[in-house]
């Protein structure tokens, strides 16, 4: 664990080290105020609720978050830096875990600054402030899936930009997975156990029942399993490519 914290810190200070985190952030806050407020018409809405806020969640981390996710393992195989890294007394899956926690917490205090949000609709009436702090774990837990499918595309890979495209391409098939843009592909031959099993992989409509205010444990047994699986996946990808 210690090992993992020292390179936890290392990480999530380099982020801040260079100009990158502060225009993320600013990227960040600035389009979740623009679709906020003017797409998703918070004050013509009249209601005391943040589910306009929530509603484009899933649609700007499909983009932003691959775009943090794709320098984890593709910028240090290109550098060579990744052979300096294995060479640390640390194991593969410790330094998986400590880049992941990393970003996901960098993620986090993107996440966490939009919090005037919250004071304003407070301020304007009387929401459910339980519904609203479960959408702010939703969003987070699906903000580490994306994070989780990011890094382990970015480790097969030493282009960023393949990087990004491919985990794009990736997110939107599990964010469509349970509706018929994705379920007709299989509907045709496949057995429908299989088609119930792709529709279950929607992250739309996992975060959808957590932005709601309902923590389902199935919910959440669904995005732990899929963060787990992917950087379990990350790890042999890494040892496949180490042994090359």
């Amino acid at each position: 664990m210690n090992l993992i914290r020292a390179l936890f810190r290392r990480e999530l200070q380099s982020y801040f080290a260079t100009p990158v985190a502060y225009v993320f952030i600013v990227i960040y806050l600035v389009l979740m105020g623009t679709f906020t407020f003017y797409l998703g018409q918070f004050y013509e809405r009249g209601q005391s609720d943040l589910s306009s806020f929530f509603n484009f969640h899933p649609w700007l981390y499909l983009f932003l978050v691959p775009a943090i996710s794709m320098r984890l393992w593709a910028e240090e195989r290109k550098t060579g830096s990744i052979e300096l890294l294995m060479t640390m007394p640390i194991t593969a899956w410790q330094a998986v875990l400590g880049k992941f926690l990393a970003a996901w917490a960098f993620i986090g205090i993107a996440l966490a600054l939009t919090f005037p949000i919250w004071i304003t609709v407070n301020y304007l009436g009387d929401p459910d402030n339980g519904s609203i702090l479960a959408g702010y774990i939703g969003s987070f837990l699906m903000a580490g899936g994306f994070l989780a499918i990011g890094a382990c595309v970015s480790a097969t890979t030493r282009n960023q930009v393949i990087a990004f495209v491919l985990t794009i391409v990736v997110c939107f098939g599990f964010l469509l997975s349970g509706f018929p843009l994705v379920l007709d592909l299989f509907s045709g031959w496949a057995p429908q156990a299989l088609v119930d099993g792709i529709a279950s992989l929607s992250f739309l409509t996992h975060f959808a029942n957590i932005s709601k205010g309902v923590i389902d444990i199935r919910d959440l047994i669904f995005f732990g399993l899929l963060i787990g699986a992917f950087l379990y996946a990350n790890t042999i990808v890494l040892q496949w490519k180490q042994a090359d």
